[in-house]
């Protein structure tokens, strides 16, 4: 009898975590794999920010999205969009309520680790081409090399006219590559750290090795400026008003014998942005309150520029829509709810002093709830209070959406940031969540199936919910 009692105390007192595909039934197993293909064409098809945008607004128009005209009149049910320079989108379904009462905003961002040409790429060595890169956000140096490469951006002529290049995803087109030394003759480079071994100024992209037929000199970088200006028109000095980038040419892949997870380029943070833009898109009914997306630019190199969410582009698209029903934009964002949409990490089994086992995301235990992110003394998070994350546990518990809380390692090895202190600055009641991912930062990285699902079924719990209170 003591015993009896014992257990159902400990029921309801402790915390019990359960892998989530012990909590779901057939038929959302059944749901989590439709959404899955539809995230995966996704991130096959949006290597880029500019490529994101692009598919989210044919995604949006095809759902009554329409762009938005700066001082228009819009009726509860209106769907728009704010189109910020081609490399980040906010979208909106205007709800029943008043701005007055605020809004539900899911933030995420577009825009991925990667190497960007710099703007005097292309040079010839020993008869070899090859671009010179800067790479953008954290990487590990070591990972990108002897990998496949492709070429992606946009190219800005001097006309104004801007060429889409992608070149390394559809088949028999080319790939590219940054070479290693041969483990024969690499013993001074093998006795050199991982962060040393691999330098920045070292990671030059193979292009070609064929010379033009002609007595000349730089005859290989010749070659290729001529196959460059035969398919896009663009001369050398276009580099300099170029945005092209190597990211990895791997397709994305289903991960396992299971198929349960996915593996691929760009999970950070497009797993969220997908999520978030897929919740906004099946609204079902006119929302409560006005509902926010936000595709961001910059995130990884600090969210700064007119693209990133420190700039003023998103007051202004939000202000339009204030002034539109006379609502004071500062009163609007004090009474408005942000979920910064961004990914974390993901405990492995592999690298377990890496971790703090007890309170990082784990595979398959749903969504995470950060309630603070930031570096090793919190430094630059927005820390969300007790009262938010309490609201999160009660939505998601009555929308039964698989969550867990989580972190980012153990506290001294590290930390990471997000665009959530950017929208906390604006007085918005603001909280991360998303994707836990396994490999973060590397050219390849891995997701469960499981918790994009349920990051997809978190943000549709929150716009939907029409009862935002403490």
């Amino acid at each position: 009898m003591a015993n009896e009692k014992d257990n159902g105390l400990r029921e309801e007192l402790f915390s019990a975590k359960k892998n989530g595909y012990d909590r779901i039934s057939v038929e959302e197993r059944v749901q989590i794999e439709e959404y899955s293909k539809g995230y995966i064409d996704f991130l096959n098809k949006a290597r880029m920010e500019r490529e994101a945008v692009r598919y989210a607004v044919d995604l949006a128009e095809k759902q009554g999205f329409r762009e938005y005209v700066a001082g228009e009149a819009l009726q509860p049910g209106s769907k728009v969009y704010f189109n910020n320079r081609g490399k980040s989108l906010v979208l909106a379904v205007i709800g029943e309520r008043s701005l007055e009462e605020g809004c539900v905003i899911a933030g995420a961002h577009v825009d991925s680790p990667r190497l960007d040409l710099k703007q005097h790429p292309l040079y010839e060595s020993e008869e070899m081409a090859f671009f010179r890169t800067h790479y953008y956000g954290g990487i590990k140096k070591y990972q990108w090399v002897a990998i496949p490469l492709a070429l992606h951006g946009t190219v800005a002529l001097k006309s104004g006219e801007l060429v889409h290049v992608a070149i390394g995803h559809e088949p028999g087109d080319p790939k590219f590559v940054i070479t290693d030394l041969l483990p024969h003759l690499a013993q001074d480079q093998m006795k050199k750290t991982m962060s040393e071994g691999i330098t920045g100024e070292g990671l030059n992209v193979l292009i070609g090795s064929v010379p033009y037929d002609d007595d000349g000199s730089d005859r290989v970088r010749l070659a290729i400026m001529s196959i460059l200006h035969d398919q896009y028109g663009i001369r050398e000095e276009d580099f300099m008003s170029a945005e092209l980038a190597a990211v990895p040419a791997f397709p994305v892949d289903e991960i396992g014998f299971d198929r349960s997870l996915i593996g691929g380029y760009g999970h950070d943070d497009r797993v969220c942005a997908y999520a978030e833009l897929k919740a906004l898109l099946d609204l079902k009914e006119v929302p409560a309150r006005t509902c926010v997306c936000i595709l961001a630019d910059k995130e990884e190199t600090g969210s700064d520029g007119v693209t990133g969410m420190q700039s003023a582009a998103f007051e202004y698209f939000m202000a339009d829509l204030c002034k539109g029903q006379n609502v004071d934009l500062r009163h609007c964002f004090a009474r408005s709810f942000c979920l910064s949409a961004d990914v974390t990490a993901a405990f492995d089994p592999l690298y377990p002093d890496a971790f703090e086992k007890s309170n990082d995301a784990r595979i398959n235990y749903g969504m995470g709830i950060c309630k603070f992110t930031g570096a090793r003394g919190k430094s630059g998070t927005s820390d969300a209070s007790a009262e938010i994350v309490a609201y999160l546990r009660r939505t998601f518990d009555r929308e039964n959406v698989v969550w867990q809380l989580s972190e980012m390692g153990k506290v001294d090895k590290g930390g990471g940031g997000t665009i959530a202190k950017y929208m906390a600055n604006r007085n918005i009641d603001t909280i991360d969540a998303g994707v836990p991912v396994l490999s973060m930062h590397a050219p390849y990285e891995v997701v469960s199936k499981f918790d994009c699902y349920m990051t997809y079924k978190g943000v549709l719990a929150l716009y939907t919910d029409s009862d935002y209170r403490f």
